[in-house]
């Protein structure tokens, strides 16, 4: 397929060749006919005569020795010397012609460089050195959309530190100072106060952790190494870690899940995954609930469901619950959840998979479908 991209620019020099190579040898048809044959052979011998005598003082007999020796009885030598000059004027003829080729496609890549966005044009020709810019102009626009998007995600991500920080920094000072500054609060009051502090110091802590495990993964190279892995114990391992969120709420979880069902991933990876989806299933649960954990294999793909009964999700506000630092217009005023980073970390880690990530919310029900490509091993 290489080899045809040149095609037109082959053919067209081919024949830019076969043109000038039968005009040399028409011009030297025409000269050996016209110049040095028998009809200008007279006049040509009585020129050269002529100016010999003036210029060069010899006598008629010696002119016309020079000239028999030196031009008539040497019609080839002549012949191949007229080639020669006009082979010299054809290669350069050549070589402008490629040079002018060259001169375009180093204006193009300048262009290119100078204003990413202006229109290419080359000759048609060098089409296939067209489609390749061009390429390259759409991989530079794509790079520089990311960039810019990765830059504002970077300047998000600093605003909403500060903003999300400040509150338990705030609240954790209050308290200490109100400890170190009323020296006759009562046992029961400084142990109220400092377990205040306590819990304001574990959200501090929870928080930092969340823009952490995001900043890394937007630093991170995505071609994670990949192994074999059961699914179906990642998933009955994290549900028994979570015995006891459960019981704080009274949560029942019932699974649903086939053996050896088999992913090929990041096991720490996808192990955050499914805790993020989980602790946010339980922190949106209502007491005395159960929460669902159902996993099927269909075809080449592997679809883990979790569900939970509680606050519904508005429909539209299901898209949104997977942008960095979006929280529920109900959450926004308590502590519950984090800052809004769990289900965008999970979003970018599936996706890193190749897999998709979706919420669906009818009634009091929430459910969140993963869907990862299964192994090749298979179920």
């Amino acid at each position: 397929m290489e080899q045809k991209k040149f095609t037109r620019l082959k053919l067209k020099t081919f024949g830019f060749t076969v043109l000038i190579s039968l005009g040399i040898w028409g011009l030297c048809l025409l000269f050996e006919e016209l110049v040095l044959g028998r009809l200008f052979n007279h006049a040509l011998r009585k020129l050269f005569l002529r100016m010999a005598s003036n210029w060069s003082g010899l006598s008629g007999a010696q002119a016309a020795t020079v000239y028999r020796t030196y031009l008539s009885d040497n019609k080839p030598a002549v012949m191949l010397a007229l080639l020669l000059v006009i082979l010299l004027v054809v290669c350069y003829c050549s070589y402008s012609r490629f040079s002018r080729y060259m001169n375009r496609i180093s204006e193009a890549a300048r262009n290119l460089v100078n204003n990413p966005d202006a229109e290419i044009v080359l000759p048609r020709e060098l089409g296939p050195i067209l489609d390749d810019l061009q390429s390259i102009q759409r991989a530079l626009s794509a790079q520089r959309d990311l960039a810019r998007l990765n830059e504002q995600r970077k300047n998000d991500l600093v605003a909403y530190l500060a903003h999300d920080l400040k509150t338990p920094l705030t609240s954790i000072l209050g308290y200490l100072e109100l400890l170190v500054n009323q020296p006759d609060l009562t046992p029961e009051q400084r142990a109220k106060y400092t377990g205040i502090a306590l819990d304001k110091a574990h959200r501090l802590e929870k928080l930092m952790g969340e823009f952490f495990d995001i900043s890394r993964m937007e630093l991170a190279d995505t071609a994670r190494e990949r192994v074999e892995l059961r699914l179906d114990l990642l998933l009955a391992q994290l549900a028994e870690e979570f015995y006891p969120l459960f019981s704080e709420k009274n949560l029942d979880c019932v699974l649903e899940i086939p053996e050896k069902l088999l992913v090929s991933g990041n096991p720490d990876q996808l192990a955050r995954t499914f805790d993020n989806v989980l602790r946010n299933a339980v922190s949106y649960s209502d007491a005395n609930t159960t929460i669902h954990l159902r996993a099927v294999c269909q075809e080449n793909w592997v679809e883990v469901t979790i569900s939970n009964q509680g606050l519904e999700i508005p429909e539209s506000q299901l898209s949104s619950i997977f942008q960095k630092f979006y929280r529920l217009d109900e959450a926004r005023q308590s502590s519950t959840g984090g800052a809004g980073l769990g289900l965008a970390i999970a979003k970018e880690i599936v996706e890193l998979h190749g897999g998709t990530i979706q919420a669906t919310s009818t009634g009091n029900t929430t459910s969140f479908v993963i869907k990862l490509p299964g192994h090749s091993g298979g179920v």
